[in-house]
């Protein structure tokens, strides 16, 4: 993935964090407020651990962050456990004895892109349904899944999918997000079960 040193990408590392898809997060909260001390959050596809270090902040020492990705996390707080494992592979059933469930769960998952827009697109929405996945079985009736997708035709039948199984979805695209990116984050709320 090309590195785009825009202000985003400056104001991350004069802040500390290891990306500069932290602000996509911060804006959701600024808007949702759903971030909260004390809070247990799942957060897939993590690394290099920017989401995760944000919720640590928030949360403070009484929270916990399980953060799950394919790739090494260079993070190492006491509160932050972390599970190296590919998503299609995890058994969360397993995932919820260990653990229990979440209050937030987040993705900001993305493939890794081919070039072809088809085909990256189609991956996306198969991560942002594995999110999903994870929300049906892990999350709290009144909890919140803030996942990123990728825009374009499967996108609107994404979004049909996710209001059959949460009580309200929102689509916000941060101003963080390049012009260019055809990212969008859904912010689903309130389990319908």
């Amino acid at each position: 993935m090309k590195e785009i040193k825009d202000h985003y990408f400056f104001k991350a590392k004069k802040e500390g964090y290891p990306a500069r898809s932290v602000y996509k997060l911060i804006e959701a909260q600024e808007k949702f407020k759903f971030l909260r001390r004390g809070q247990k959050i799942l957060d897939l596809g993590a690394a290099p651990g920017s989401w995760s270090k944000y919720c640590l902040k928030i949360i403070g020492k009484e929270g916990m962050v399980l953060a799950i990705d394919l790739h090494s996390l260079r993070l190492s707080f006491e509160n932050l456990k972390f599970l190296k494992a590919d998503i299609f592979e995890i058994e969360l059933d397993e995932i919820k004895k260990k653990w229990g469930e979440f209050d937030v769960i987040l993705s900001d998952m993305a493939p890794k892109t081919s070039g072809r827009k088809d085909v990256d697109h189609y991956r996306s929405i198969e991560l942002a349904q594995m999110a999903l996945n994870f929300s049906k079985v892990l999350l709290k009736k009144e909890g919140v899944l803030y996942c990123k997708a990728f825009d374009g035709e499967d996108f609107p039948a994404l979004k049909k999918e996710m209001q059959t199984v949460f009580k309200s979805v929102k689509i916000f695209k941060p101003k963080s997000s390049r012009v260019e990116s055809v990212e969008k984050f859904l912010f689903c709320k309130g389990l319908k079960r």
